[in-house]
């Protein structure tokens, strides 16, 4: 089973603002209301490619509720910590430039933080769990760290996509997957990339202090992908762009998803990065017909 592990979900609310001008009255010309939070999202393209997968994490409050009943509507299975604090709204708008509102998330107790850790006392070693996005931050700082304990002890695998301290940490416990784009990686590294050539090194690197595959995205670029078998270069699929929020999420789905079906690497990066795509050409996450009509135009070479 995978298992998808969402530690700060939000409802994200997108706004639709033509000429938005700061410090004056605007009106919206449209508004949605979406659930969202990394491992949702993953859920979600899980859930399309027909791979099933159950949404963990943090929900609470009338926010929460429309997250559940949202992914409950759409047959998504899930098995949610419920806690007394509200989910977190994100506001999205969009207008001559796209600006990002987030909140820090609820507070969160012991008891619950620690019914969450239970819940992967039950992995087995046939199990993969994709933990994904901030935590927020009444969590303790090792939380990320307890639970990847708890999967390591289970010898189950596990994804990691977040970033910093929390990333690096992960990195001894050998994760199936890290994907940090170019941003992330210089940050972890504390350099600056430019280019591809730039990148390799350090993508490599990141396979020397434990991650077992890595995908660096590089936006509309493509995405390079480096395994202990050989490194790939990706090139996407050309298409308009109409929403940035998810794309990475549908790029670890995509990857998981083809992988957990064919245990081939070259065709679960070729379907990352259909998955993505697809995402970022669409309003909101990716339906499976809209990744069945650009994946023969994803390629994969090897560098």
């Amino acid at each position: 089973m995978i298992y998808t592990v969402t530690l700060n979900p939000s409802i994200d609310y997108v706004v639709q603002v033509k000429d938005f001008e700061l410090g004056t009255l605007n009106k919206m010309e449209s508004d949605r209301k979406l659930p969202g939070g990394k491992g949702i999202n993953v859920s979600r393209i899980l859930h399309e490619l027909e791979v099933d997968a159950t949404a963990l994490g943090f929900l609470g409050g009338f926010t929460g509720t429309f997250i559940s009943d949202w992914l409950n509507n759409d047959n998504i299975t899930t098995d949610f910590t419920v806690i007394e604090d509200d989910t977190r709204i994100n506001i999205k708008l969009k207008s001559n430039e796209e600006t990002e509102l987030n909140g820090r998330g609820p507070h969160i107790n012991e008891e619950e933080a620690t019914r969450l850790l239970n819940q992967l006392s039950n992995l087995t070693e046939d199990d993969l769990v994709i933990f994904s996005g901030s935590k927020p931050p009444s969590l303790p700082a090792d939380y990320y760290q307890q639970l990847i304990g708890k999967t390591v002890k289970a010898n189950a695998a596990f994804v990691i996509d977040t970033t910093g301290q929390d990333l690096k940490n992960a990195l001894a416990y050998h994760p199936f997957l890290v994907k940090p784009n170019q941003h992330e990686l210089e940050e972890l590294f504390g350099v600056k990339l430019n280019g591809e050539a730039d990148i390799i090194p350090y993508g490599e690197k990141l396979l020397e202090l434990g991650a077992q595959n890595v995908i660096v995205s590089l936006a509309g670029e493509g995405a390079l992908l480096f395994t202990k078998e050989g490194s790939y270069r990706g090139i996407s699929p050309k298409g308009t762009v109409k929403n940035s929020v998810g794309a990475g999420d549908s790029m670890i789905a995509g990857f998981i998803g083809e992988f957990s079906k064919t245990n081939d690497i070259k065709k679960a990066f070729q379907m990352g990065l259909t998955a993505g795509s697809a995402t970022a050409f669409s309003e909101d996450l990716a339906k499976r017909a809209d990744m069945e009509t650009i994946y023969q135009q994803a390629e994969v070479r090897k560098i």
